[in-house]
């Protein structure tokens, strides 16, 4: 009793002394929450920007990057890779959007957003003096609730891979945010074929390298097509070579059509005439006989990865070989993959086992400045598609372009996942409700932490009903109303009408694997920027 009086007496007399020292340790931890609040208002300013462009009906932005190149876009990975982000934490957002763009390739404003609806709650709850590892772990912990939630409540609606009507469907409604939206129809039936088509179902995987995606400026996106097969923006060699070819034998090659030149400098002194007709006479014999190589396996149409002069040219059209010039080693190669050609090295391996075949090879003129492209189609192996989309200016094919990779993304999704969930914030509203159940149950800080996390959720539908133009206080309250009393999670807000509807029968779906994603990876940052309590410049 008496050593602790003692200890008492001493510690007064030495903060009597010494006030400063509990000072600067109240001001630390003071500290400690101020740069966590700082990156927490860093992270809200950043989705405010983005919140506007969310949903069927949100608004577009224009990035400038210089006088004469800007981008308008919806695209949340897109605005936060072109913009010019300032600041650790939002470069983190950015990597944040990024990966959920390379894995999943839809929902990317949405992480966003969520990711800045968790902070927000995660302020107030820093206000009412909860230490943010709890705060972490009470948000980990609602995660895992709303992933097995959704696995639950994940339909399969494909008796198998093959119904095409619902993987159009899922298609259409990633494009319904974008810009291009009034044709999404037209490019989600293109996305949908060529996915399925370069498919491997058996595996269940899909390569997207194998579909290629061209553009023209011109007409308007109705006119886009998807080729079975090649598109080269190329034309023959020669203007007087046929422009339609049926049953064409296809011979790739990759060196020059030309004679052999040493690698070092060299020069060649001609005297006399009689030494310049023996320098034609070799080079004729030369093109004779690589000609005569080619002619002999069966070819008749030439794509080469160089170039040749006339006297080749000339020499190609006298023994009826179209030719082809210049063709990049990306296009020779998704062309061998389509026609079945071997990708020839040397002119002495030229046989007809090495020959790739088409149905048709047509040339493709395009307004009046007569833009020339040649489409190899009816392949036999046909293993690889391409996409030609067609608009009026150049923002709007790159628009267009973005749109269809997100689509083709999610389609690919769906065949190695064939399970998915309504969208039109249905499953955020039947995940808060869910956690809001637990944490009625649940008493201390988990049930404030439990409760915080459930209204986050409620963000999603929230921004749905106020980007569309009507009250989402009233859209979220009777959403969730019609969710508890029926017990039907497949409610959700119908942009067009302003009400709550079956995203069912509005045929309104996302995939499994995407909202999970989107779930796990905004909780990781969010999570991440609660930890962090100072920033360092060295």
């Amino acid at each position: 009793m008496l050593l602790s009086l003692v200890l008492i007496e001493y510690f007064l007399y030495s903060l009597m002394k010494n006030p400063e020292t509990i000072q600067m340790k109240l001001k630390g931890n003071t500290n400690v929450f101020t740069t966590i609040k700082n990156n927490i208002n860093e992270v809200l300013s950043l989705t405010t920007v983005l919140k506007t462009s969310f949903g069927p009906l949100g608004m577009d932005k224009v990035i400038k990057q210089s006088s004469e190149n800007i981008i308008i876009t919806n695209d949340g990975a897109t605005i936060l890779s072109k913009a010019k982000m300032k600041g650790e934490i939002r470069k983190m957002l950015v990597e944040l959007s990024l990966s959920q763009d390379h894995e999943i390739g839809d929902g990317t404003t949405g992480v966003v957003i969520f990711t800045g609806a968790l902070l927000e709650q995660a302020d107030k709850l820093l206000d009412n003096g909860i230490h943010p590892t709890r705060i972490a772990e009470g948000f980990s912990y609602a995660t895992d609730i709303c992933v097995s939630f959704l696995e639950k409540q994940a339909q399969n609606l494909f008796g198998d891979l093959s119904d095409y009507s619902f993987l159009l469907s899922t298609s259409m409604t990633t494009m319904n945010s974008k810009v291009i939206n009034r044709s999404k129809r037209k490019l989600a039936e293109i996305c949908t074929k060529a996915v399925l088509t370069v498919a491997d179902l058996d595996r269940r995987d899909v390569n997207l390298d194998l579909i290629k995606i061209e553009g023209k400026v011109g007409a308007n996106l109705e006119n886009s097509m998807l080729i079975n097969g090649s598109l080269l923006n190329k034309e023959w060699s020669h203007s007087q070579m046929p422009k339609k070819i049926e049953d064409a034998r296809l011979c790739v090659l990759t060196c020059p059509l030309e004679p052999p030149k040493p690698k070092n400098k060299h020069e060649i002194q001609i005297e006399n005439v009689r030494a310049f007709r023996e320098l034609e006479k070799t080079e004729f014999e030369f093109f004779h006989k690589i000609i005569s190589q080619i002619k002999r396996s069966g070819a008749n149409v030439l794509i080469c990865q160089w170039g040749f002069d006339d006297e080749g040219n000339h020499l190609l059209l006298r023994n009826k070989i179209s030719a082809i010039r210049w063709v990049s080693g990306l296009e020779l190669e998704l062309l061998s993959i389509s026609s079945g050609a071997h990708i020839v090295p040397r002119f002495n391996e030229i046989t007809s086992s090495t020959l790739g075949f088409s149905g048709r090879i047509r040339e493709l003129c395009i307004g009046t400045e007569y833009d020339r492209y040649l489409i190899f189609e009816d392949c036999p192996l046909a293993k690889s598609m391409t996409i030609f989309i067609r608009g009026g200016s150049d923002l709007i094919i790159q628009e267009a372009k973005r749109a269809m990779v997100d689509a083709m993304s999610v389609v690919r999704n769906l065949i190695r996942d064939s399970r998915i969930v309504t969208g039109g914030g249905s499953s955020e509203m039947a995940c808060s409700i869910k956690i809001s159940e637990k944490a009625e149950k649940a008493v201390g800080l988990k049930h404030y932490v439990l409760s915080a996390y459930s209204e986050a959720l409620k963000v999603i539908p929230y921004v749905l009903s106020e980007n569309s133009g009507y009250d989402p206080i009233k859209s979220v309250s009777s959403l969730e109303k019609g969710q508890r009393e029926s017990m039907n999670f497949n409610l959700g807000i119908n942009c067009e009408m302003g009400n709550i509807d079956n995203m069912i029968k509005l045929r309104i779906f996302e995939t499994l694997v995407s909202k999970q994603q989107q779930i796990q990876v905004a909780t990781q940052m969010t999570n991440a920027i609660l930890r962090i309590d100072d920033v360092f410049s060295i």
